[in-house]
């Protein structure tokens, strides 16, 4: 009964319960965010025990930083700055900007984490084939960590700059600059990839999904932002 009324409050209202000593209000405020949490880690770390850790040591601090919780600030953002503090440290850790797309997993969260879905029949959202997603997958793991992060944050989670720069701690100008370098490389990379698919480096496209790579190479190069296909199916993603 407690855990259905706890569901039907807000996030202040549980905010206040847990910096009241309610430590039931805290564990409904990690249930709500707990997977989204958990996408944003795997996308910038692309490694289950570094996620799973990540994860752990995000709502071990939050619940530590509570009584600091400014009630004037927006938990969800709070929460999204913890998180990708921890994945950028174990991102620094490993010293390695680039995670292989062939890392063995056995996680179905994980695994689930990048699965692209139909975003519909409209020519911006066609069906992504495997090939076309693991051409976008590994030029976004190739990003430096803080880009990485950044367009995790606005392009797929589409956080606003503000929310983004709130849960970086950093500036909005140096959020749009590292979502600008972060989008050049994107386009460079997938694009030089439709041009000139190097065997050993990449699978080879079928014509098909050259197209499909093509589109989104132009759609990146021509708005700025990633594919609504892509951002639908990161949000679509349990």
């Amino acid at each position: 009964m407690i855990a259905t009324t706890l569901r039907m409050e807000t996030d202040e209202q549980l905010v206040e319960r847990a910096q009241g000593g309610e430590s039931a209000a805290f564990d409904e405020l990690a249930r709500r965010y707990e997977n989204i949490v958990y996408r944003i880690l795997y996308k910038i770390l692309r490694h289950d025990e570094d996620t799973q850790d990540a994860l752990q040591d995000t709502f071990v601090s939050a619940y530590r930083a509570l009584p600091r919780f400014r009630k004037d600030a927006k938990f969800s953002t709070w929460v999204y700055r913890i998180a990708t503090n921890a994945a950028l440290m174990k991102a620094r850790a490993r010293k390695t900007n680039l995670v292989s797309l062939d890392h063995p997993t056995n996680d179905d969260d994980a695994r689930s984490a990048w699965d692209l879905v139909d975003g519909s029949a409209t020519p911006d959202q066609d069906i992504l084939s495997d090939e076309t997603r693991r051409v976008m997958e590994d030029a976004i793991q190739a990003l430096p960590p803080e880009q990485r992060a950044a367009f995790v944050l606005h392009d797929i989670q589409e956080l606003s700059s503000a929310q983004t720069a709130e849960a970086m701690g950093i500036t909005v100008s140096a959020v749009n600059s590292r979502l600008h370098r972060a989008r050049v490389f994107l386009r460079d990379r997938i694009g030089r990839y439709v041009r000139n698919p190097e065997p050993v480096a990449w699978r080879k496209l079928d014509p098909a999904t050259a197209a499909k790579a093509a589109r989104i190479s132009r759609v990146v190069d021509r708005t700025g932002r990633a594919p609504s296909s892509i951002r639908e199916a990161s949000r679509s993603a349990a």
